[in-house]
């Protein structure tokens, strides 16, 4: 079947709003309502959301907020804050909310309460950075540690990345933190380029210790550091985020600097888990828990605030009305922050990871378009790149303008420009340029050229406006995200926390590869793959 909110009164009264919209543009809905700002935006735990530039109405939002019900999101996020296994494919709950929960009450997972572990790895971390940033953890030559070098990939390594860029204003100054991801030898090559091994330690982040890049850069990056000190410094000089603790005592670490989390923790939601390592020990301890804070926050928001005052639940209405009434295909995030250009490809992970699929909960196909492909560049850079394609390539393109009110490099004259430029985009995408417009701009002298000038506009936008970018706002607008992603999953009918797809691929691998190395023939490989092969061989 398809998914039952399309064969609701709801989406019906939907669907013929959005013909009725189909002629309306946005410059128009500006000039008939001069308060179409104060309607339209949302301001709650010191956000600001900025949604009038949106091709909606206060009736597209009443005819939404009908939708929300209808899907019983309420009763989603309650199953969810239940522990019930939600992720029915992998017969799991998801509750990495209980990684940043900050009251007494307990977290239930199979009857047991969870916070008590989630408190021990919480204490260890700290007792693990306290003692790098205390220059009291020394290498295998007595040396502090003075890089690390967190292994992962996924979900193991991109939260930490990320938040690590955003937070670059709060680093530790006497410790460095890099990350190693990909499998291409490049990338851990040019990183331990330049680090000491008697002054590098090493992260090596897998839950199950058996993840095919993370060990193979970290049985690379093993014999670079035994090379240069020898076998037993690996003690000194690995610790590792995992479950698998013979794994972890085979490759040489001491299972005392192992550091846990559990099944009920997704990779793409574990930022907030013994994954966050890194970041904790960039930036210390002290402002990763202010991270916590700020996403508990965030969670308390989605849980209590009714759907009409409610951040998660706005995005994921507009983008829900973006992608099946008006048609968007993919969707720009446009941060205008430096510190936040990783976040793009967060959300790429988060999002359509999360919601990429065709196949509703009851394992049938949902009969509607679901996650947009999610693209996005800093601004002002991504002005000199795609922005000629929003303004004037003929798409629709809903976009995410971030900004903070202050900066977190107060470097003078910057951060003024940075915001006119924000302001002034999302103004352009909204009201366009009209032929007369442009033709009285060109004037008389010019006339052939007015056709190039003009913007249709009408290019849906919301902005969202951040205090400034540090510990407690990140925490918040990433758990913002996540809590729009699992709504939109509810709507759609989605199991939003496997990803069978990205599995797929790596038993492939797995197959090609003896291959590849000439211990396999190509006996049963298609004609495009077998002449790949042959063409890599020496």
């Amino acid at each position: 079947m398809t998914n039952p909110l399309t064969q609701t009164a709801a989406w019906a009264a939907l669907t013929e709003h959005a013909a009725a919209m189909r002629g309306s543009h946005l410059r128009d809905l500006f000039a008939s309502d001069p308060r179409r700002f104060a309607s339209l935006s949302l301001e709650a735990e010191g956000l600001l959301l900025d949604y009038s530039k949106q091709r909606v109405t206060t009736e597209t939002l009443r005819l939404l907020r009908e939708l929300w019900r209808a899907a019983d999101v309420a009763g989603w996020q309650a199953r969810l804050a239940a522990g019930e296994a939600i992720n029915h494919t992998e017969q799991r709950a998801v509750l990495h909310h209980a990684l940043r929960h900050q009251h007494c009450t307990p977290v239930l997972f199979e009857g047991r309460d969870v916070m008590p572990d989630v408190h021990r790895v919480l204490a260890h971390m700290k007792s693990f950075c306290d003692a790098i940033h205390g220059r009291h953890w020394r290498g295998a030559t007595g040396e502090p540690i003075s890089d690390i070098v967190n292994i992962g990939i996924g979900g193991s390594d991109l939260g930490p990345r990320m938040a690590t860029q955003a937070l670059a204003a709060h680093r530790h100054r006497d410790v460095r933190v890099h990350y190693v991801a990909n499998l291409d030898g490049a990338d851990l090559a040019t990183t331990l380029d330049g680090l000491q091994p008697r002054t590098t330690l090493f992260v090596v982040a897998s839950k199950t210790f058996t993840t095919q890049e993370t060990m193979q850069n970290a049985h690379s990056a093993r014999a670079w550091l035994t090379a240069s000190l020898g076998e037993a410094a690996v003690e000194r000089h690995f610790v590792a985020v995992s479950t698998n603790l013979e794994a972890v005592a085979a490759f040489g670490i001491d299972p005392v600097n192992a550091f846990e989390f559990w099944d009920w923790v997704g990779g793409r939601f574990s930022l907030w888990s013994a994954i966050g390592l890194p970041l904790a020990l960039a930036v210390g301890f002290a402002n990763f828990t202010r991270l916590l804070e700020g996403a508990a926050a965030m969670d308390r928001h989605f849980r209590e605030a009714p759907v009409d005052e409610n951040l998660p639940a706005t995005l994921a209405l507009l983008e829900l009305w973006n992608t099946n009434f008006l048609g968007a295909e993919s969707r720009a995030v446009l941060p205008y922050s430096q510190s936040l250009g990783l976040l793009s490809r967060y959300l790429q992970q988060l999002e359509m990871e999360s919601n990429g699929k065709q196949v509703g909960r009851d394992g049938t196909p949902v009969g509607h378009a679901t996650c947009p492909v999610v693209w996005g560049e800093p601004g002002t850079n991504g002005q000199h790149a795609f922005y000629q394609l929003i303004h004037q390539g003929g798409r629709l393109i809903p976009c995410d303008f971030i900004a903070a009110r202050r900066a977190d490099f107060a470097l003078p004259g910057h951060h003024e420009k940075l915001l006119a430029n924000c302001f002034a985009q999302s103004e352009a995408l909204m009201r366009g340029k009209t032929p007369v417009e442009a033709q009285a701009e060109v004037g008389a002298a010019q006339p052939a050229l007015a056709p190039y000038k003009v913007f249709p506009g009408n290019q849906p936008s919301t902005t969202l406006l951040l205090p400034a970018i540090e510990p407690y706002t990140l925490g918040q607008l990433v758990a913002l995200y996540e809590h729009k992603t699992f709504a939109l999953g509810a709507l759609w009918n989605l199991n939003s926390f496997d990803q069978w797809g990205v599995e797929y691929g790596k038993q492939l691998a797995s197959r090609l590869l003896p291959i590849i190395e000439g211990k396999a023939p190509t006996t049963g490989l298609d004609s495009s793959t077998a002449g790949l092969i042959a063409a890599c061989k020496p």
